[in-house]
Formats: C-alpha cells, structure tokens, sequence
C-alpha cells in the first residue's frame, strides 16, 4: 500500500531528515585515519540521542538477516556495497567509506547515506563517488510528478550504464514515511513512462549503489547483513529521502 503524505506530514518528515543530515555530519566528522567503525556509530548516535530521534535501524531485522542489526548506521568500507555492520575496525588512509543513516522522529521517518574517502584518495574513487552522486542527482530530477517510478529508475540507470559501473539488481530504493521501508519499491534500473505514477505528497528514499568493477554481481558476508561486490571492486552508495511536489522534488534530508 503506497501513502500519499499530506503537506503537514512533508514538514515532519523534513524535522526527521534534518536529524539525519546532522547524523550523517557527525559520523564523517568523525572519521579519521585509526577511527574505528564503532566510534563512527557513536557519533551518530549521541546526535540521535540529542534529538529525541529513534533509530529505525537499530534492531530492524528484515526476513533476509539471521541477526537484527546492532547499530544506529551501516558502515561499509571499500568493497562493502551496502548493510555493513561497524564494528573494530580501523580506518586505513585511503578507505572509501559508505555510511547510511535513519532517524524517526514524532513518527515519521528520514533515511540517507553519503561515500567519502578518508585520507588520501585514490582518483579511481573520486570517480566512482563522483557517478554515484550524478547518479542520484539524476534521479532526482526525474522525480516530479506526472512522471513514473521507471523515469527514476531510468535517469539512475543511464548514469551507472555511462560511467561503467555495476549495480546489484536485487536492491534500490523505496518509499518512506511511517517506517522506514514502505511501498513503492524504487528500482536502480527501469524503463521510462513504466511503473507507479508519482503526485504530490508520495515520498521516495533514492538510493544508487554503484560498483567500480561494472559487474552486477555481489555476496554476502558470513555475518549475513553486509553485501560485497563479487569481483572485490569498490562500491559507493549515496541516498537522500525526497518528496514528490507540484513545484519540483523536494529533498528532505539536507542539513
């Protein structure tokens, strides 16, 4: 069943992706050459704490994960597409770092996640970043309505297809409101004027997932939640939680 939110709903949401944003700051602030993932997570936490904000992911457990997840943020590092749990490790100069974060909050719900490289980046990841957010940039825009679910998920698409990069078809974005996973579900790949008509008040999490080695295939990690490319390249993952409007998308989880 797919909300539509009405424009009350669309500011609480905003309030909710503030909080997220400033998560997300924390968490890069953070990060350093010697930062563990942990310490990571603890940055975004105590924003979240600040803010009387819930974490909806922290004890989420979907049908696929053996555990629920243990953390306020997914972590992944290099090779890590997407899920990855922060734990001990130690950033190393070099790492490229993928960190996704929610926050609920007076019962609505935010959900983004930003790439950055810590230390001295390697040109190859500065591309591979680059894309991704060209990526999501083009999904964006392609979020207005009248327009289809498969326009988003074509603008994503094309940018991945130009730059080389591979995209694990099994997951892309969705809807959000209420919780944090809600229909429409928001492929990275699609045929344009297809799929689910986007009004006025639907609101969308877009979220490209792209792989520097341009192969679709990825695997999961033996602690079930972190997804890795297959062929071991690096990944970015950038995502920002937008509303549909009359007067154009409207991205609610900027600062």
């Amino acid at each position: 069943m797919v909300e539509i939110k009405t424009d009350a709903a669309l500011e609480a949401m905003r309030e909710a992706g503030r909080v997220v944003a400033r998560a997300l700051a924390a968490a890069r602030d953070a990060a350093g050459v010697g930062v563990s993932l942990r310490e990571l997570d603890e940055a975004a936490r105590a924003v979240l704490t600040e803010a009387g904000a819930r974490s909806p992911f922290l004890g989420y457990q979907p049908s696929f994960a053996p555990t629920p997840f243990p953390a306020v943020i997914c972590a992944s590092v290099n090779d890590a597409i997407v899920h990855g749990v922060p734990d001990g490790y130690r950033l190393r100069d070099g790492d490229l770092v993928s960190v996704d974060c929610g926050a609920e909050l007076d019962g609505w719900t935010g959900d983004a996640a930003v790439s950055f490289i810590v230390g001295t980046p390697r040109p190859a990841d500065l591309e591979l970043v680059k894309a991704t957010g060209e990526a999501l940039d083009a999904g964006i825009a392609a979020a207005t309505a009248g327009n289809r679910i498969g326009d988003i998920s074509h603008a994503i698409g094309s940018v991945a297809a130009a730059a080389r990069c591979g995209m694990p078809r099994d997951f892309g974005g969705h809807g959000i409101g209420r919780r944090m996973h809600e229909d429409p579900h928001v492929p990275n790949r699609g045929r344009p004027g297809r799929g689910f008509p986007l009004r006025h008040g639907l609101v969308l999490a877009i979220e490209p997932m792209l792989m520097a080695g341009g192969s679709d295939a990825y695997r999961t990690d033996t602690d079930g939640w972190t997804l890795r490319t297959a062929d071991g390249s690096r990944a970015a993952h950038i995502e920002h939680t937008v509303a549909i409007t009359e007067e154009g998308p409207r991205i609610l989880t900027l600062p």
